[in-house]
């Protein structure tokens, strides 16, 4: 797996198997019995893998699963890896918070331009929300890369469960 240097908080991946998406979601379903360093959760067509509680941080992601049907000998495996999804929800409220008050101290500056009031406070309160909304993006960045060790042990683990069948 290669993470690139392209603008992207949750890295993607596909892939094709040679073989039914029943037995690749059974064979993850016997994963969580036989090994404890990662907790497997299976829902439907989806398959969850994150660390234990006690081996989590922060920032530890999480690798999200969907194993589909392509065909009668053939499954397709999107991948999506994320932070817990608590942090991620938390990130775009803030992101929506941040973008609601960068529209309202806009109009308000302009409203303000309209009347021919002062509106230098307004101004420095919309470009302030641009600032925050950049240091929101580079917090996710850094959060990333202290979870990317991590992602490669889930991401090695998801291989090996595979690897029988690739």
């Amino acid at each position: 797996m290669e993470l690139t240097n392209e603008i992207v908080l949750r890295p993607r991946f596909k892939f094709d198997v040679e073989t039914t998406n029943e037995i690749l979601l059974a064979r993850f379903e016997a994963q969580k019995n036989e090994q404890s360093q990662f907790i497997v959760t299976r829902l439907d067509d989806h398959v969850f893998i994150r660390f234990p509680k006690q081996q989590q941080h922060y920032w530890s992601p999480q690798l999200h699963l969907e194993i589909n049907e392509k065909d009668k000998s053939t499954a397709t495996v999107h991948g999506l890896f994320g932070p817990n999804p608590t942090i991620w929800t938390m990130f775009m409220f803030l992101h929506f918070i941040v973008a609601g008050l960068f529209i309202a101290f806009g109009i308000w500056a302009y409203t303000n331009m309209s009347l021919g009031n002062s509106y230098a406070v307004q101004l420095f309160l919309t470009l302030f929300m641009v600032i925050i909304w950049f240091a929101l993006y580079f917090i996710g960045r850094i959060g990333k890369s202290k979870g990317e060790p991590e992602m490669y042990k889930l991401y090695a683990f998801m291989q090996d469960t595979l690897r029988a069948y690739r």
